[in-house]
């Protein structure tokens, strides 16, 4: 879900725009890296982007009377990093805060850190830890994408919980009645992006499977592997 519009003191909304501004710089310089240096791999990052995009504007309604929605964020983290995935999303929040009505200028900071660098971070660390081991590629791009759209809404809850604790109970109170709301639909949603960004990578590997080798994404025997066992079938 998007903070809509208005709803965080702006106090808060000051705070997570002081928070995301180092995020964002850093993603600058490693976006104009990747225009500068490797042009062959534009096309990814847009494809990247796209999904962010679609999957992040479909607000689909919850049983709380809210709405909830995937994020998109897992593959680009996989493929380009945080920081990079940080622009791309932030990008695309604010097209959907100008033309869409979806979440707002006034608490861009707040969304973009849930969405675009808290969600990144912490599934770049599920990841990092996964890619190496004896994990198939596609439980760890799986539960990378389903870790980046969970992770962004509890950092929403956080966030919503910060600006108005409960009167009794006070932040933690607040923070676990709105996670509850959100976790009705969001576990099922991210178990869905989660399966749909793995097929998703799947055609990629099949497709340019020399770019991911390239961009290290996962390395090049663990990528041959998986090939050639698609192949066998």
């Amino acid at each position: 879900m998007h903070i809509m519009e208005g709803f965080l003191p702006w106090e808060w909304c000051l705070v997570w725009w002081i928070i995301s501004t180092p995020f964002l710089y850093l993603g600058i310089i490693g976006l104009q890296n990747v225009m500068k240096d490797n042009r062959e791999f534009l096309p990814l990052l847009g494809v990247c982007g796209a999904f962010i995009f679609i999957l992040s504007a479909l607000k689909l309604p919850s049983v709380s009377g809210s709405s909830s929605h995937p994020t998109g964020t897992g593959l680009s983290t996989i493929c380009f990093g945080v920081f990079v995935t940080s622009i791309i999303a932030s990008i695309v929040l604010l097209f959907q805060a100008l033309l869409l009505a979806h979440g707002g200028l006034s608490v861009l900071g707040a969304n973009i850190f849930s969405m675009a660098i808290a969600g990144p971070l912490v599934a770049y660390g599920v990841y990092t830890s996964l890619k190496n081991t004896s994990i198939s590629i596609y439980i760890t791009v799986f539960l990378t994408c389903a870790t980046a759209d969970l992770t962004t809404y509890i950092i929403t809850s956080l966030q919503l919980a910060l600006a108005y604790p409960a009167m009794v109970g006070g932040i933690l109170s607040s923070f676990i009645a709105f996670l509850s709301i959100f976790a009705v639909t969001q576990l099922p949603l991210a178990i869905v992006e989660g399966c749909i960004l793995a097929l998703v990578f799947k055609y990629i590997m099949q497709l340019k499977p020399e770019m991911l080798i390239k961009l290290k994404v996962f390395s090049e025997k663990k990528i041959q592997e998986a090939t050639s066992l698609e192949g066998s079938f």
